[in-house]
């Protein structure tokens, strides 16, 4: 595989964040016209929390895969990108709060270092590992995908990770193990929400043998070239870019391979809504509501969903034999 030196990237095939930000002045006049309908997330949106910081923030050695290589692999997407401050104010993270534009402010002054990833279960060589070690597992590519929620709103994110499929081959799975599955770290003192009934916690999430790994299936540490901030599941996530937003599950603590299916937390909590699967699929609805459009953070117009979120190419053929109607 070819790759980049940041020094070797033209800056006509980046989006610099500071571009966008400079905007602000003139997005402020045109934004005041809108009704008082979205007079909330105005105000948050002008007004976004200070983000925190960490030592070491900035990732460092971030390569990026040659333009075709990224483009047929399905690395990248030729798209507009979310902004950074978009990305880091509009939240699913039940653990700090089930409202959205709250996330960034609730889990202010969360604390992600020291942080350990315990991966276990059907492996030759179980490892606790330090978040610093994870980094050095793999080169931290950037990794532009587009990213579904289940209730319609997308964006397109430029993370910044290593393939799920380093940390796997480093723990040596056995022949038993068909599945992998997670959990995210349980401590209600620093996730408010687990004080509550809302979910049953920890939060757990699965995915199969083959869809773990498969190239597209990554673990971020960061976006737009920053670590992760604490609202988007730092200091480590889960992104399966075929897949809706909350298979991506957030600061996980433990990765276990196993034999049989995982429980999931969604499929839990309302296994007629959410199927362990959950590809993104718009010809299955969900129950309350049509999956066919979705809206672009920040648009307002809706466009079409694509089958499997626009990988069906690099994915499909993972579920060539399943019905996808009954395995949702």
């Amino acid at each position: 595989m070819v790759i980049k030196k940041p020094s070797d990237i033209k800056s006509s095939e980046i989006t610099d964040k500071k571009v966008y930000l400079a905007r602000r002045t003139f997005m402020r006049g045109a934004l005041l016209t809108a009704t008082t309908v979205t007079t909330g997330y105005l105000y948050r949106y002008l007004n976004p929390p200070t983000l925190p910081r960490i030592e070491g923030a900035k990732i460092a050695d971030v390569v990026k895969p040659a333009p075709e290589q990224a483009a047929s692999s399905g690395f990248t997407v030729n798209e507009k990108l979310t902004p950074f401050e978009s990305i880091t104010n509009y939240n699913n993270f039940y653990e700090f709060t089930t409202d959205k534009r709250d996330v960034a402010r609730v889990s202010r002054g969360f604390v992600s270092r020291p942080w350990s990833v315990a991966v276990e279960g059907l492996v030759n060589k179980p490892k606790v590992f330090d978040i610093d070690d994870l980094l050095k597992l793999a080169p931290q590519e950037e990794r532009i995908y587009r990213f579904r929620c289940v209730e319609g709103w997308s964006m397109v994110i430029p993370w910044v990770g290593f393939p799920l499929s380093k940390l796997l081959e480093a723990v040596e799975p056995n022949s038993s193990a068909r599945y992998v599955a997670f959990e995210t770290l349980y401590d209600p003192k620093r996730f408010p929400e687990q004080n509550g009934g809302s979910l049953d916690w920890p939060y757990v999430e699965g995915l199969r043998m083959d869809e773990a790994m498969h190239p597209l299936a990554i673990l971020a540490t960061g976006l737009y070239g920053e670590a992760l901030p604490p609202q988007d599941g730092a200091p480590i996530r889960l992104i399966v870019p075929w897949k809706y937003g909350f298979k991506s599950i957030k600061s996980i603590v433990k990765i276990s391979l196993v034999r049989d299916q995982p429980k999931t937390t969604w499929n839990i909590q309302a296994p007629s809504e959410y199927g362990f699967y959950s590809n993104v699929n718009p010809n299955v609805d969900h129950p309350r509501w049509s999956q066919a459009t979705e809206t672009r953070v920040g648009e307002y117009s809706r466009r079409d969903t694509l089958l499997f979120n626009g990988y069906a190419e690099q994915v499909g053929q993972l579920y060539s034999d399943m019905d996808l109607r009954v395995n949702f």
